[in-house]
């Protein structure tokens, strides 16, 4: 679970954005779409496109009650 931020904050958001895997280079930020893993973001554009194949429209992914950001916020890439 997402080390800094409360588990209900985490339940609450419905996208998941975890910290960077730093094991690969360049590195990534596995993302969850409903408590489903849908792949690795390389950037915001990465998570954006998630999230509109997941059929999400118009979401805010600064809006911490859609997403959380676990490991630093939008502008954390590395």
């Amino acid at each position: 679970m997402a080390a800094s931020g409360t588990q209900d904050q985490v339940r609450r958001a419905h996208i998941v954005v975890h910290g960077l895997g730093i094991e690969e280079d360049p590195p990534y930020r596995r993302v969850e779409i409903g408590g489903i893993s849908v792949g690795k973001a390389y950037a915001l554009e990465d998570v954006a496109e998630f999230v509109g194949r997941a059929g999400i429209e118009a979401a805010d992914l600064t809006d911490p009650k859609t997403v959380w950001w676990d490991g630093g916020g939008p502008d954390h890439w590395g």
